[in-house]
């Protein structure tokens, strides 16, 4: 399974993030392109540790679940799946800033490695090993760069 650790894979990735333009057109959801990089930003700062989100109730009993189905293979994410309120941007943002910022996320996600990846638990889907993290981080940002076609 792909995962953001491969440094084919992160060069992929950020070359998929240098494509989305300001012309790229939404195929679903409700995010603008600049809140859709600054959201997947915000996935990668829990991932290395820059932030941290306190576990969420519903989380603690669906989570070990869902992680189980979304990690299980290599299916892409589903449209319009529900988010952690705090990974929410509704502030317009600019989309050469935001992609960036994510393209600078996902390189230093691949160069730290395992060793580089948090040990905090995420905040819906709880424990995870750093492939884990690997994994839902590459479908992450491929689901929203899919949202917008590239």
């Amino acid at each position: 399974m792909k995962n953001l650790f491969e440094a084919a894979t992160a060069r992929e990735i950020q070359e998929r993030i240098g494509r989305l333009c300001p012309t790229s057109q939404r195929q679903w959801g409700k995010m603008t392109a600049p809140q859709a990089m600054a959201h997947c930003s915000v996935g990668l700062e829990w991932a290395v540790g820059d932030r941290v989100e306190p576990r969420m109730f519903l989380g603690r009993i669906l989570g070990p679940i869902a992680k189980s189905q979304i990690l299980k293979n290599e299916k892409p994410m589903g449209r319009n799946a529900p988010t952690a309120k705090s990974l929410v941007v509704k502030d317009e943002r600019d989309l050469g800033k935001e992609c960036a910022r994510l393209s600078t996320l996902v390189g230093r996600f691949c160069a730290g490695g395992p060793q580089g990846c948090t040990k905090i638990p995420h905040t819906f889907f709880g424990q995870m090993t750093p492939e884990e993290w690997a994994q839902l981080m590459y479908k992450h940002v491929d689901h929203h760069l899919r949202q917008f076609g590239v």
